[in-house]
Order: C-alpha cells, then sequence, then structure tokens
C-alpha cells in the first residue's frame, strides 16, 4: 500500500482527510489484542487523556482509537461499519476462524473485489475487503491505495 497521505481539498482551500476511527471498549486490552492479533495494529500511544485511558492503533495507513469506556450505547447507533483493506483476505479470514472468530458467512467474491464481515469486540462491525486493482476502471485504483 501506498504510505502517501490522500487529502481531499475543501472549496476554501482547506486540506482534510480522515484520521482515525475512535471506539469506546468495555475491555480494552481485548479490544488492543484483537485489532493486533487479526490485522497487524502497532500501538502508537496508551495514555490517559481526557481523564481515560486511550489507546491508540495503527493499522496500515489508518488508525484506530479505543477508549477505554463501556460502550454508552451499546449497538452500533449511526454506523453501519468500517473497511480495512488488506491484500490476503484468505489468509486473514483463516486466522480469524482458527482463533475461533465466528463470520456469519464467507468471503463474497464479486470479481474485482472480495469482502466479508467481521464482528469485532463491542458490537463493532467491520469489512475486510480485498481488491483487484487490475479489474477496476484506472478512475477508482487511486482510492484503495
Amino acid at each position: 500500500m501506498n504510505s502517501e497521505v490522500s487529502t481531499t481539498e475543501g472549496e476554501s482551500g482547506v486540506v482534510c482527510h480522515i484520521h482515525h476511527v475512535h471506539i469506546f471498549a468495555s475491555d480494552i486490552d481485548k479490544s488492543i489484542k484483537f485489532y493486533k492479533e487479526f490485522f497487524g495494529g502497532k500501538v502508537i500511544l496508551d495514555s490517559v487523556l481526557a481523564g481515560e485511558r486511550n489507546v491508540f492503533i495503527r493499522i496500515g495507513n489508518g488508525r484506530v482509537h479505543l477508549y477505554d469506556q463501556p460502550p454508552r450505547n451499546p449497538v452500533r447507533g449511526n454506523i453501519h461499519h468500517f473497511g480495512i483493506q488488506t491484500d490476503h483476505i484468505e489468509e486473514v479470514v483463516g486466522n480469524l476462524k482458527a482463533k475461533g472468530i465466528v463470520l456469519k458467512k464467507d468471503i463474497t467474491d464479486l470479481g474485482f473485489w472480495k469482502y466479508t464481515m467481521v464482528p469485532a469486540p463491542d458490537e463493532i462491525l467491520i469489512e475486510l475487503f480485498q481488491v483487484d486493482k487490475t479489474k477496476l476502471p484506472s478512475s477508482y485504483t487511486d482510492y484503495f491505495e
């Protein structure tokens, strides 16, 4: 994956990009282990911020931040899922299954896109996906860097 940060410039000329998703964690150590073990997450910061333990985890070019508090609303609310892109979906899914993670369905293969939905701690839903960029129109390939 490309290590450059992709940004979007708004009408005012201000540059913005999505930096992280911040998640409540009812068992923060379980959540840390989950993102490290299955997605190669690396803990960048583990500290008390705003009165609570916060853990910043880098996964590839993206970031997940964990907040050491149980979810205030124990459902997904307005967020359906967040996506983690991989280049070896079968290997990641095999590792998930081997360690007891139950998927509701196997990998869906659309030819240019393979995906499955992965249950994570605290009712978080992750779309794990792999894109075959050789089968995409060139106008879309940069989107998946």
